[in-house]
C-alpha cells in the first residue's frame, strides 16, 4: 500500500468534468447501450475494494461486467478518468443531516473526522491516490458545502475555515495510514501484533533493567495498551485548539 501510486486529475480534465457533471454527450453510436457509467464506476470501486487499486484496469472492469474492453471506452476515456469518477463516487456525502452531529461546529468536525476514518477503512485504496489536485465533482462540492455551512459560525476567516477542514483531513489520513499499515503487515508476515511484540519482550526487559532508559522503564503497564483510543484523543486535542481561536475571535468582536 504505497501512498501516491496514482494521481487524481491526471487524465483529460475537461472530459472528466463532463462525466462528473453530466454535461457531455452520451454514447450514441452502435446498438442500444447495455452498460451505464454508474455500473462501470461501481464495478471499478468493487474491484479496488477487493483487490487493491493496482487491480483496476479497463480490461478487468470489462471482464467483471461481462463485456468487451472496447465497450468501456464509449463511456470513459481511460483509467485516469475512471479513477476520478471512483473518487467522486466513494466520497459522496451522506444525505442524513444528523451524520454531521446534532451540535455546533465542533460536533460537525468530530463527525467529519470519524466518517473520514471510516471511509478509508471501507476503501483503503484511497491511501494510494495522490489527491493534492482533485477534480471537483458533485460529491466534493456537496461535501464542502455541507461542512462549511455547519462551521461558518466559528467566526474564522474563509482561509481559516478551509484550513480547519484541511487540518482534520490531514490528521485522519495519518491515523488511517497507521491503522491500515498495521493490518497489512500482519497479513503479509502472518504474525499478529501481540506475537510481534512478545518476541521482543526478553530483550526489552533486559534493556529496561539496565538503567539506560529510566523514563521509559517507569511508564505504567498500560502505557502502550491497545485499549487507548489514540485517534479520538488526538482528534479532541485538535478541536480543543480550535476552541481557543474561536473564543479569541468572539472576544475580538
Amino acid at each position: 500500500m504505497t501512498s501516491g501510486s496514482e494521481t487524481s486529475g491526471s487524465g483529460d480534465i475537461v472530459r472528466t468534468l463532463e462525466l462528473l457533471w453530466d454535461t457531455g454527450k452520451r454514447p450514441s453510436r452502435g446498438p442500444k447501450p447495455t452498460l451505464t457509467l454508474d455500473r462501470i464506476v461501481e464495478t471499478a470501486v468493487q474491484v479496488a475494494d477487493a483487490d487493491g487499486l493496482e487491480a483496476v484496469s479497463m480490461r478487468r472492469v470489462a471482464t467483471e461486467l461481462g463485456t468487451g474492453t472496447m465497450s468501456l471506452y464509449r463511456y470513459v476515456p481511460g483509467k485516469a478518468e475512471l479513477l476520478d469518477l471512483m473518487l467522486d463516487r466513494v466520497q459522496r456525502p451522506s444525505e442524513n443531516p444528523a451524520d454531521l452531529g446534532d451540535g455546533g461546529w465542533r460536533a460537525a468536525l468530530e463527525a467529519v473526522g470519524r466518517s473520514t476514518l471510516a471511509l478509508y477503512r471501507r476503501h483503503p485504496w484511497l491511501l494510494q491516490v495522490n489527491q493534492s489536485r482533485p477534480i471537483l465533482g458533485p460529491s466534493a462540492l456537496d461535501g464542502m458545502e455541507k461542512i462549511l455551512t455547519r462551521i461558518k459560525p466559528m467566526g474564522l476567516s474563509d482561509p481559516e475555515l478551509i484550513s480547519a477542514i484541511i487540518m482534520i483531513d490531514g490528521y485522519v489520513v495519518g491515523a488511517a495510514r497507521t491503522q491500515l499499515y498495521a493490518q497489512e503487515v500482519e497479513r503479509r508476515t502472518g504474525l499478529t501484533d501481540a506475537e510481534f511484540w512478545q518476541a521482543q519482550v526478553p530483550t526489552l526487559e533486559k534493556v529496561m533493567a539496565s538503567g539506560r532508559y529510566p523514563v521509559l522503564a517507569a511508564l505504567s503497564d498500560d502505557a502502550f495498551s491497545t485499549d487507548f483510543d489514540h485517534f479520538e484523543f488526538g482528534l479532541q486535542r485538535i478541536l480543543d485548539g480550535l476552541e481557543v481561536i474561536v473564543a479569541q475571535r468572539a472576544a475580538e468582536n
